[in-house]
């Protein structure tokens, strides 16, 4: 056994010291052993992205846009931002076939732009997989990843995705998939965060959320591209309500010419926290009659990426939302032009507008010009 331990010492060492002669696109190699019959492998990866974003318009400064209502008013605005939280890092470790993976960001909050501009880290994934079985917090079975369009806003159009990462347990056979994912409502007052450093308490912890939430997927491959169809299904009892709320996603990805593809999806049904994040809570009280009820919202994205020659490409891409009682309605568009100076790096810049057309409220937006690079390890 010592000498094991000598041998996995030395080998991690060297792996580290070799760094960076064994860079590629995807992760670091730092330990690549075989014990008997089985292999360990341990690699590192992530990017680092520097974003250089100019907003301007009606609509109050974000780092980057989702779905909700900045400041919660129309704020004149001409505001220019730098940032590098976006950037990440992660570490695989793969023995045999069980592989466990674990990332973080840096949008967890803290620091200030007077000194030091601190940012915490930021939990991103920590699963475990094996086999068909895939445990842990990782993006929801419900998103289709592969719809979402190439970006330097961070996310894209997410007014109209999907987008969500969640605790969950997830089989997949075949081109199906299917997941228990962790339950939570939003709307009913319960902020779904832990109390306390020993995690989540007292009435922190809901006391009527009793079941998982149910998600199925299919989707198919071929060689003109990928199509998938997936399906919602959770209990929603808070304030009065117990209903099965039900959503569905469909999404492709689909190739056209030479390397350009074309990406869409739309929700539909009682997606709530699933879709156009921070857009709308899963319920909400109707104006008409002051009934707690659960919301409803129709979402889509479409995006074009086309190909100038082998490095250099632009996405011009489009999302919109509307939900059915609150009648909010919010919409994204941008196009960018994105170069890949070799295999690690990336630079570009993207112009678009994000619009807040809500009923009741007077029509407002904000344009962004969007500068970025970004090392990827």
């Amino acid at each position: 056994m010592s000498h094991l331990n000598k041998y996995l010492s030395s080998k991690l060492v060297l792996a580290t010291c070799l760094t960076g002669l064994s860079l590629n696109a995807t992760a670091v190699e730092i330990l690549n052993i075989k014990n008997g019959d089985e292999q360990t492998k341990v690699s590192l990866g992530g990017y680092a992205k520097l974003d250089v974003r100019h907003v301007s318009g009606d609509i109050a400064y974000q780092d980057y846009w989702v779905a909700n209502f900045p400041a919660g008013q129309a704020v004149d605005t001409s505001h220019t931002g730098m940032s590098v939280k976006e950037s990440r890092i992660n570490v695989k470790v793969q023995h045999g076939d069980i592989v466990g993976f674990v990332e973080m960001d840096f949008f967890g909050g803290g620091g200030n732009e007077v000194v030091s501009n601190s940012s915490n880290p930021r939990l991103r994934h920590f699963f475990i997989d094996y086999k068909n079985w895939k445990l842990g917090q990782t993006w929801s079975t419900f998103m289709p990843l592969h719809a979402l369009p190439e970006a330097l806003d961070f996310g894209g159009p997410h007014v109209g995705e999907v987008f969500s990462r969640q605790v969950q347990v997830r089989y997949t056979t075949g081109n199906w998939q299917f997941a228990i994912e962790n339950p939570e409502t939003n709307g009913d007052g319960d902020v779904g965060a832990p109390s306390s450093a020993v995690g989540v308490t007292g009435t922190q912890a809901d006391n009527k959320e009793s079941t998982p939430d149910l998600i199925a997927r299919y989707n198919h491959k071929a060689d003109w591209g990928l199509v998938s169809i997936g399906a919602l299904a959770r209990k929603i009892d808070q304030g009065g309500i117990d209903k099965t709320g039900i959503a569905y996603n469909v999404a492709a990805k689909i190739k056209t010419v030479g390397k350009d593809d074309i990406r869409f999806q739309y929700t539909g049904g009682d997606a709530g926290r699933y879709v156009s994040a921070g857009l709308t809570p899963d319920i909400v009280t109707d104006p008409r009659n002051d009934n707690t009820v659960v919301e409803t919202t129709n979402a889509f994205t479409v995006a074009y990426r086309h190909y100038w020659n082998d490095t250099l490409r632009s996405t011009a891409y489009y999302g919109a939302a509307k939900t059915d009682v609150l009648e909010r309605e919010r919409s994204h568009w941008a196009v960018n032009l994105i170069n890949s100076v070799n295999s690690y790096l990336d630079v570009g810049a993207e112009f678009g507008n994000y619009a807040i057309d809500d009923k009741g409220l007077e029509s407002i937006n904000s344009n962004y010009l969007q500068f970025s690079a970004k090392f990827k390890f």
